[in-house]
Formats: C-alpha cells, structure tokens, sequence
C-alpha cells in the first residue's frame, strides 16, 4: 500500500487539487509546506492530525517545511461566523518562537517565517504584483467568504487569501515548493496560490486537503470550541490528555486511532472489533492514549497518567507523588478552607453533601474518604498537617465522586 492508499483508508484526504496527486505522493520527493498561523503559544491536538500527516509524508520520502505565520498571523484567516481579535506583534513574536521550537523538538521540521518575506512590500507594490492576478468574482465564489457575506466581512480578512496564495508562490521561486497541504478548510486558500502560480509563472502545483478533527457532533477540536487540548504537557498534563482520549465517545475512536496514531491497519482493525463487540474494556481508547501520549512525551509520562488514573480508582492517593496528585486534582475546583475545619461542615460547602444531616450518614455509613483513608469519626476535621504538602486535601464521596481543598 503506498502512501496515497494509507491515507485514504485513513480517511486523510478531502480535497485533491488533480488526479497527478496519487502518483506523486507515491513516487516521493516532493517539498511540501503546511502552515500555521501563531495565535497561541502551543499546538493543540486538532493541529497534531495535520502534521503526522506531515511526517507520514516524510517518511515516505518527501520533504516537509513547516510555515508559521508570523505575518498572516498579524491579520488572521477568516471564521465561519466572526473576525478574529488582533493580537500584537509582541505577541505574535513569543508565540512564533514557542511553535518554532515544539514543531521543531516533535516533528524534526523545518520552520519558516512569512514575516520574514511580507514585510517589506509596499502597499503599491503588493496591488501591483500580486493584487492584480486575483478576480473579484474568483474570491467571492469561495466557501469563507461567501459564509460570510450576509453577516459582513472586513477587507482585511477579505485580502487574507491573497497573503496565503503569496506563501505559496514565494516557496515555490525560493525552496522548490511544489504541494501544500492543509485542513480542509484552507481549501479556498490552496487553490488561490495554485492559481497564482499559474497565472504568475505559468507552473502547475498541487495540493490536497485532510478533513478536520471533529467529535460526533460535528464540532472541531481547537481552542475555540471548549477546553483545549494542548500539546504542551505545562498547559494538558499527560493526565488529562489520557482522560481526555479515554473518555472519548466510541462512535470517534476508531477514526482517532487512524488519524493520530501510527499502528497499522490489522492492529486498528482488531481494535475496531473490540470496540464493537467489548466497548467496557476501552482497549481502543487505551491504545489511543498510549499512542499519542508516548509520542508526544514519552513512555514514562504516559506510565505516570495511567498510574494516576488507576490508582484514584482504587483510591490508594498516597501512592502518587505530589505533582502526580496535582495532576489527577487539575480539572477539580479547588475551595479553600481554614485549618481545623470539620469535615461535617466542609461536605455541605464544597456542594458533596447537601445538609449536615446527609454529610453524617455518608460518614457513618463509611462512604467518605479524605487522602485515601476512610473516615467514620463524626467529629473528624482537616488539618493542614495532614494535607498532601500542607497543602492539598483530597476528599471522595462514594466510588468516584472526588472534591479538593486547599489550606
């Protein structure tokens, strides 16, 4: 199976620029770009499909270059439904190095820097050599843009298109650019530089689109469409990113599994099987977590997020070291309490019971536990002396309801 055919029954490749596609990323040796614009200071996991596509690519012989968008960055790609907020060129700057470097630690690419070639045009200079090889009519007709007419768009983000095309011409003269790839919703922006290209230099280029990463509903990941989750293990832990794919709605998994991991096509396939026929067991979600996770940061952080997850399911909390802890707690909304509190009273604020009344049975009857110890004194209270790092206090309610208090 070649690299073409993978990506198809991986269900990678939306939108083919030409028919020459297959048998071009089959032969190899193609320099290739996808790009991001830096509008924060990590990837996330709606970027990490994108560029394993990359690296797939690379694999097979083809050579990647990565383009972050320090100029685009400063004008922003068109939403479905809203102009994006301007961010400053401080900003721009420090997210564009952060990208840089994890780009460049995770997947070995080249980074470039469109600043670096859109910042000395002159406003004459760029209506003169690029403006006038885009039609009007050609730019409207446009799935961005046309989405956004009814509720207004801003010339800015209307001449976006035209800086994206530039990138690809300019790769193209300078590094021998030849295909860009990207989700599929820069197509409209793929197919302006490959006109570009033929208008300006009379070239044939390529590119080809990969569907975005979605749940069931339809709704992409990113940091715009709730919680993000973030490729930097200081802004998702390995924990949460565990959590995350292992709570991951059956219906997705096996499309998660083709889209972010590198096991082959008989292991998805017996995963697939399990799923359908044993979902309790979550061996598809493991192997999604386990794949992503170790690739990302390593086996040991994906070792340590399962012990953290397993080890809060027993309950044994004292086995975890305390960054561990904090890692398990992240999600949990911590209330601070004063030392010597009562844990009768402290059940009823932190919202674990409802009344004194409630908090006393589920104490009598054994069903509260403080830093893995099972508590049936009425009269017990929390001290700081016996938090985690005089600091933490973590209590459970029944089997799996957890709550944390700070001092």
């Amino acid at each position: 199976m070649g690299i073409y055919e993978e990506l198809v029954w991986r269900g990678l490749i939306k939108d083919e620029s030409s028919p020459e596609i297959r048998d071009l990323l089959n032969k190899g040796g193609l320099t290739f770009y996808i790009g991001t614009d830096p509008t924060g200071d990590s990837l996330h996991i709606g970027h990490f499909s994108s560029f394993l596509i990359s690296k797939r690519l690379k694999d097979a012989g083809h050579n990647p270059i990565l383009l972050v968008g320090g100029g685009t960055g400063l004008i922003g790609d068109p939403k479905p439904d809203a102009e994006r907020p301007m961010i400053t060129v401080e900003e721009v700057e420090h997210n564009y190095e952060c990208l840089k470097k994890q780009a460049s630690d995770l997947f070995g690419f080249e980074v470039v820097n469109n600043y670096d070639w859109l910042k000395d045009f002159s406003y004459i200079d760029w209506l003169r050599d690029v403006g006038k090889f885009f039609n009007i009519g050609y730019m409207l007709n446009k799935d961005i843009v046309r989405r956004r007419l009814d509720e207004g768009i801003t010339y800015t983000e209307f001449s976006y298109m035209t800086m994206q095309a530039y990138d690809f011409l300019h790769l193209y003269q300078t590094r021998n650019v030849t295909l860009q790839v990207a989700g599929q919703d820069q197509w409209g922006n793929i197919t302006a530089g490959i006109e570009l290209i033929r208008k300006k230099l009379g070239k044939e280029a390529y590119g080809f689109t990969m569907p975005l990463l979605t749940k069931a509903d339809g709704q992409k990941f990113g940091k715009t469409n709730g919680k993000a989750i973030w490729l930097d293990i200081n802004k998702t832990s390995a924990y949460e990113m565990y959590q995350f794919f292992i709570n991951s709605e059956d219906s997705k998994v096996i499309d998660y599994l083709k889209f972010l991991t590198f096991l082959s096509k008989e292991e998805i396939e017996r995963l697939e099987v399990s799923n359908n026929e044993h979902p309790e067991l979550r061996e598809a979600h493991k192997a999604l977590a386990r794949e992503v996770i170790t690739f990302l940061h390593g086996s040991e952080a994906y070792e340590s997020a399962v012990r953290i997850a397993e080890t809060f399911f027993r309950g044994n909390l004292k086995d975890l070291t305390y960054e561990e802890l904090k890692q398990g707690t992240a999600d949990l909304e911590k209330v601070h309490i004063e030392d010597g509190s009562p844990l009768i009273n402290t059940l009823v604020s932190i919202g674990a019971c409802r009344s004194n009344r409630e908090a006393r049975d589920l104490i009598g009857g054994s069903s509260i536990s403080v830093n893995g110890e099972k508590v049936t004194d009425l009269n017990f209270v929390l001290k700081k002396e016996d938090a985690f790092n005089q600091e933490l206090t973590i209590i459970k309610k029944g089997k799996k309801f957890y709550y944390a208090v700070e001092f």
